[in-house]
């Protein structure tokens, strides 16, 4: 079944309108599908617990090209409704009818702030709205609008619970490749670019053998509770090294929880199956000669570009106490980041 769009792109904000375009791309969608731990992980989340399905209305946020609503549907739901924005809805829309999904799945394009959904309430919301640094591009402020606005008193959001969780690497190696490399550009200084090479985080994938220091989980959250003021944050994190090494940079990552009586997590860390998330890389303006033992404190803080909303503001601190009588090892310092 489908619905024309009742949203005009051509009258949204200019930035409102790059971020759906971004998803009108066959490749975006391809990564995402083939993203294994991404994919199989929804996947398990419902196929184990099928009797959380059976017979239930669904909605899908952001459906893209409609896996998850299949996964629903194929799971025992009685209906899915399945909202995205971007025109990939399109291929969605054939996908389903050519899978045998028509009469279970309605497919409608548009913001969801701008539907009214054929049903009051819905048993169940499913969701992969989950960016880098987990809340960049802020569509979990999607997610929260259609729980107060259709889950029905006790329903169930997948997934419903998120954590975050910061580390110090050893990346001598890439941080002078990244940001050394300014200055000296075939015999001339570029070391104003370095400021702009330092702002924005690298998303990337960290090897876990650079890991120095043991993790933190600095923040976490209850989405069936959360509210969205409550997404911008500001955490103290500590930090213990495990070796002897220098510390260039912070790593951030995240897991999300999936309800059920057979658990299914969806892990983005350093030590896990790979993600098309990767791992968030936050390098230093200076370098941290940490010794087994030594510990780190400092805070991170998060939130929503005052200009866009789906642009993040990052700001980290930090203060290295050595656990030596060397106090010429002991720093302190603070950055301030923008993810774009």
């Amino acid at each position: 079944m489908t619905q024309p769009n009742v949203t005009d792109k051509a009258k949204l904000p200019f930035t409102e309108q790059h971020y759906f375009s971004s998803y009108d791309h066959f490749g975006i969608h391809e990564e995402m599908l083939k993203d294994t731990t991404r994919t199989l992980s929804y996947r398990s989340a419902m196929f184990k617990n099928k009797d959380l399905f059976k017979g239930k209305i669904v909605l899908d946020v952001g459906c893209g090209t409609g896996i998850l609503s299949m996964f629903a549907a194929k799971a025992g739901a009685k209906h899915v409704y399945s909202v995205d924005m971007s025109n990939i809805i399109e291929k969605a829309r054939e996908i389903v009818a050519l899978n045998g999904f028509e009469d279970k799945i309605t497919l409608i394009q548009g913001k969801l702030e701008d539907i009214d959904l054929p049903v009051d309430k819905v048993d169940i919301i499913v969701s992969e709205w989950m960016g880098y640094f987990l809340l960049y591009e802020s569509m979990l402020d999607t997610v929260l609008y259609a729980r107060d606005k259709y889950l029905v008193e006790g329903g169930l959001i997948l997934p419903d619970k998120c954590s975050m969780y910061i580390a110090g690497i050893e990346d001598g190696q890439y941080k002078a490749e990244k940001i050394a490399y300014w200055e000296d550009v075939y015999g001339f200084d570029y070391s104003p670019f370095i400021k702009v090479a330092m702002v924005e985080p690298l998303v990337d994938t960290v090897d876990n053998q650079s890991l120095i220091t043991t993790p933190h989980k600095f923040f976490e959250f209850d989405i069936n509770k959360v509210t969205k003021e409550q997404l911008a944050f500001h955490r103290h994190f500590k930090l213990k090294a495990i070796d002897s090494d220098f510390c260039h940079a912070y790593i951030v990552w995240w897991d999300a929880e999936f309800p059920g009586k057979e658990k299914v997590v969806l892990p983005t860390g350093p030590m896990t199956h790979y993600t098309h998330w990767k791992q968030t890389v936050f390098y230093m303006d200076q370098v941290l000669d940490l010794k087994k033992g030594d510990i780190i404190e400092g805070s991170i803080a998060s939130r929503p570009n005052s200009a866009n909303p789906r642009e993040l503001d990052i700001e980290i601190g930090w203060n290295l106490k050595t656990t030596s009588n060397d106090k010429s090892r002991e720093k302190q310092g603070k950055y301030n980041y923008f993810m774009r």
